[in-house]
């Protein structure tokens, strides 16, 4: 009988890419909307300053 587990964690592996290619590219006006709804406590260091970059301070010549 040969292991389920490779079959199990490339599953686990195409799950995740496809997810993570849902989502709106960081800057983008759907991005900023979504952080919006989402609670500010939940977001990363990275997703704050992003936030504060591309939807806060954003440069009118983009």
């Amino acid at each position: 009988m040969k292991s389920v587990k490779p079959y199990l964690s490339g599953g686990v592996v195409a799950i995740a890419f496809a997810l993570s290619a849902c989502s709106p590219e960081v800057g983008s006006k759907a991005w900023c909307q979504d952080m919006d709804e989402e609670p500010k406590g939940d977001w990363s260091a990275n997703e704050a300053t992003a936030y504060a970059r591309n939807c806060i301070f954003k440069s009118e010549d983009e």
